[in-house]
């Protein structure tokens, strides 16, 4: 029985849903520590233009009446040929590529005068990302953190206000950090009348997660594999900011491999400190272990639900094929779902070598 669709039309500020827009096409998908995307094919005179908007509407598609997806609407193309209109949008973390943490203290007893000042503290990692989603939030989209409750893992950040530092690039570095993290969006119903939707920032330990076992040519087909070597490195340096004489903090670490000797250098020029560097030195590490096989296939359908690949799951992949030798750990680091003017579904994933995704730093 297929799965019956719906794609709604949200002001993305309020959340207030305020259409329900029929489609002849849909995909989305969702990226490991990333936006993801949707496109959505619709005829080109079922959209109010006065409120379908790019940068002010969002697109939820809804799948037996529940959110499988949300984000904003970015592009839209229209082709009076065809008589169709293509929505294109990105996930909720894209909104934050254009938020950044810099705020403004008013001078006491005048708040028309003050000073931009950037962000600094020392804290745990969760409550580090509630400041920055508060910093963030007027005029934002009410991105809900009250599911936030790791606890253990505290970093410092220090940057100024002249460096203007990216919000959506700070969440991936500290994701990245480390024992690491997973981060997706969770679209919901925010009322029980289904008259409005939310968004909410989850996290989860590095590979806490599971997809099924997946056989080539059993319940699914590997159509791709890639082998990339480019990220080897039998030591890896992490370089910090200029101290203004010439000197620059560093951290490094090695890797025994059975290689020429390869350096990976990265200068990371808003961290001013050996400590924070060692994380970064520890992550880079880490993805130059070994080479990174990149399987990309396609599940049979009817077998699974799409909710079964969470972007940073891990899950057992064989394929035997020639060259390709597949029989060990994966980790999903993204997952697109088509969708017919039916409802149904086609479920494509991309994995990685899980080896890639472990580090030897569990500060």
């Amino acid at each position: 029985m297929s799965t019956k669709y719906e794609v709604l039309q949200v002001e993305a500020r309020t959340g207030d849903v305020e259409a329900s827009l029929p489609f002849t096409g849909l995909s989305y998908s969702e990226a490991l520590n990333g936006a993801g995307s949707a496109t959505v094919t619709i005829p080109l005179d079922a959209a109010d233009p006065s409120t379908l908007l790019v940068g002010r509407s969002a697109l939820v598609p809804t799948a037996d009446g529940e959110p499988v997806w949300g984000g904003l609407l970015w592009g839209a193309t229209a082709d009076l040929a065809a008589g169709t209109l293509t929505l294109n949008a990105s996930g909720w973390h894209s909104y934050y590529d254009r938020r950044f943490l810099v705020r403004w203290v008013p001078r006491p007893g005048n708040v028309t005068l003050g000073k931009w000042r950037g962000y600094t503290a020392r804290k745990e990692r969760s409550e580090m990302l509630r400041d920055w989603y508060e910093l963030t939030s007027t005029g934002g989209i009410d991105t809900d953190t009250s599911m936030l409750t790791e606890r253990g893992f505290f970093r410092k950040r220090d940057w100024s206000f002249s460096e203007f530092k990216n919000m959506a690039e700070g969440i991936a570095e500290l994701a990245e950090e480390g024992s690491g993290f997973d981060f997706w969006y969770e679209t919901v119903w925010r009322n029980s009348a289904r008259t409005r939707i939310a968004n909410r920032i989850r996290t989860r330990p590095r590979l806490s997660r599971s997809f099924p076992t997946l056989t080539h040519r059993s319940n699914a087909d590997v159509t791709q594999v890639s082998y990339d070597g480019t990220k080897l490195a039998t030591r890896a340096w992490a370089f910090g900011a200029d101290d203004g004489k010439g000197s620059k903090p560093i951290a490094t670490r090695d890797n025994a491999l059975d290689t020429p000797t390869l350096h990976q250098v990265t200068t990371f020029s808003d961290v001013k400190g050996t400590a924070e560097l060692q994380p970064k030195a520890s992550a880079m590490a880490a993805a130059g272990r070994a080479p990174i096989a990149i399987p990309t296939l396609t599940v049979y359908p009817g077998l699974f639900r799409p909710s079964q690949f969470m972007p940073g799951a891990v899950g057992y992949v064989k394929a035997s094929a020639g060259y390709v030798r597949l029989s060990d750990d994966y980790v999903l680091t993204e997952r697109h779902v088509n969708v017919n003017e039916n409802g149904t579904e086609s479920i494509s994933l991309a994995l990685a070598s899980k080896e890639v995704f472990l580090s030897d730093d569990s500060s």
